[in-house]
């Protein structure tokens, strides 16, 4: 054995307590430490070395040069994207991920599997899907949707007799998929499977929203010849908005499509009775994609993709080798994603709904939610910005209230970057700022320190 390695293993309990030490300083320092640091880190001409230095110089030389400039993104301030941190329990459940080092994808060695069946179906039941869904863990909501897309590709192929699994995408002919506000997943999804960013056709939203026109919708549907696919939001990126999943599920009924919702973080309004009206009709949907490294707060990359269809699913993904587990009635997690191997996604997930159940979430959920309203009404009261939108859900939505050009807000949120970080956007024409809250750790002390921190950036 190489001599440095054989060291190590020696010296693991040690190293392993000294990466606890550190990893405690770090996360204990995450209030106070700037959310966006000035000035990243920028590499070295460092060659890759002959012999290494060892694990415990390799966790000082990281400290020493990347560590100063990484954001605090677990932190309680960090309200750029969609990001949640990682709870105690999550944190826990991903440290022993790496320890047990599963590839949960076979029957042939089936405990990791199980323990991601039992995890998906209590994540089924925190959504309010029944039992008609089946579900897959991926790597985060761009996956999901893809994953989603490609069901409701071999559907529309079922409609034609055709199998775009076997045959290709070019065997379906024209496809059109019709939304009223798509995540620009959607159309990554689509260019990934064949079917091209133009298949992607935008549906006219109710006015003021950013949530689809039923009507519009219809008329549009009228206009297809054929099946076709809808993708309907459940939480849009820039205010939270939430298509009536009833209404575009109705029309189901008179016209044929898929029904893919996107759910990505506005799923999460489950947990809430105040919010859960948002979400009725999700269960209506042919596929879903939920994302769990935002508000479930498990690491990243984690999201869930749930399908009425999972025949369909196993068509597209299935993986023919001796080695592998047969396909069958229940297929293994290798026949039901793009992945041949995964890691054990599933247990800091399993941690962390164990440790504090349906009740501990719902209150994560709650209190963003309440954050997000209380720096909604100081931005409204505050001389100099505008709220763009009401802040339906955990997204603060907002601009400044003359000349709100992108490099006027990107200079603001430079200004602000110390205190909160939070990501531009466009909103009805407007350049804007978003705040996103969805950390554990957020609470209302923290909205009183960005909201001073827009003062001062404001004079």
């Amino acid at each position: 054995m190489f001599t440095g390695l054989a060291a190590d293993r020696d010296e693991l309990p040690a190293l392993l307590e000294s990466v606890r030490r550190h990893a405690e300083a770090l996360l204990g320092a995450l209030d106070e430490r700037e959310v966006l640091p000035a000035a990243p880190a920028t590499p070295g001409a460092v060659t890759l070395p002959a012999r290494g230095v060892g694990t415990r110089a390799a966790l000082e030389e990281f400290a020493r040069r990347w560590e100063p400039g990484l954001s605090s993104s677990a932190g309680p301030r960090y309200l750029g994207f969609v990001t949640g941190g990682v709870t105690p329990a999550a944190l826990a459940g991903d440290w022993l991920t790496a320890a047990w080092d599963q590839n949960s994808n076979s029957s042939l060695d089936g405990t990791g599997q199980a323990l991601e069946r039992e995890t998906l179906g209590w994540l089924r039941e925190l959504f309010g899907l029944s039992g008609a869904h089946h579900g897959t863990f991926v790597s985060g909501a761009t996956m999901s949707n893809a994953v989603g897309l490609a069901i409701a590709r071999e559907w529309l192929g079922e409609r034609r007799g055709v199998s775009p699994a076997e045959e290709g995408a070019a065997a379906l002919g024209p496809v059109r998929v019709l939304s009223g506000s798509p995540h620009s997943s959607v159309a990554k999804g689509l260019s990934m499977l064949g079917l091209g960013r133009r298949a992607l056709v935008r549906v006219p939203v109710l006015p003021g929203r950013e949530a689809v026109d039923p009507a519009a919708l219809e008329a549009a549907l009228r206009e297809i010849d054929g099946p076709c696919v809808v993708v309907a939001n459940a939480g849009t990126v820039n205010t939270v908005d939430f298509d009536d999943l009833r209404a575009v599920a109705a029309l189901r009924e008179r016209y044929g499509f898929w029904l893919h919702v996107d759910a990505a973080f506005g799923g999460f309004a489950a947990l809430s009775p105040e919010h859960a009206h948002l979400v009725d009709g999700l269960d209506l949907a042919d596929s879903v994609c939920v994302d769990l490294h935002k508000w479930l707060n498990v690491p990243y990359d984690s999201a869930v993709q749930f399908t009425r269809r999972r025949d369909l699913q196993a068509a597209v993904f299935q993986n023919a080798a001796a080695y592998l587990g047969p396909l069958g009635d229940t297929p293994d997690t290798v026949h039901l994603t793009p992945e041949n191997s995964h890691r054990l996604r599933a247990l800091a997930a399993w941690f962390t709904l164990n440790a504090y159940g349906r009740d501990g979430h719902r209150e994560i959920v709650e209190r963003c939610v309440a954050c997000a309203r209380a720096l909604g009404e100081a931005v409204g009261d505050l001389p100099g910005l505008r709220l763009l939108a009401p802040v339906r859900l955990n997204v603060v939505c907002f601009t400044l209230a003359a000349d709100p050009t992108a490099e006027r807000l990107a200079d603001l949120a430079g200004r602000l970057a110390p205190d909160v970080f939070v990501t531009p956007t466009v909103y009805d024409g407007v350049p804007a700022l978003r705040a996103a809250f969805s950390n554990w750790r957020t609470t209302d002390a923290d909205v009183r320190r960005i909201v001073t921190a827009l003062e001062e950036a404001l004079r």
